[in-house]
């Protein structure tokens, strides 16, 4: 079975709608963890303030090959505001995944 690793990087005010559109497309496991970047636009000026790092959230799955349009239509539709640092979307095939529980 092919797994790929989904890794989304979003704006925070669009996490909880990004996880609920998972949620009903029946993708639960994820890992979820609080980042800061830049994109293109080289950060934001707010006033006469040049902030170089914008927060964002990064949202990491893995999921069959068969789920990957499904998980990431859902992440996309979710994620949207058509604004300029929406996020982007990275696949990458996953080679192995070790359970740390069991030796």
């Amino acid at each position: 079975m092919a797994m790929k690793m989904i890794h989304a990087v979003i704006r925070p005010e669009r996490e909880k709608s990004v996880v609920l559109s998972l949620e009903m497309a029946g993708i639960y496991p994820y890992t979820r963890y609080s980042v800061l970047g830049r994109g293109r636009q080289g950060g934001i000026r707010v006033g006469s303030v040049h902030y170089e790092e914008i927060a964002k959230v990064s949202i990491m799955l893995v999921v069959e090959e068969a789920d990957v349009q499904r998980t990431v239509e859902s992440i996309k539709m979710a994620a949207h505001t058509g604004n300029p640092g929406d996020g982007k979307i990275f696949v990458s095939t996953l080679t192995e995944a070790i359970p740390i529980r069991k030796s």
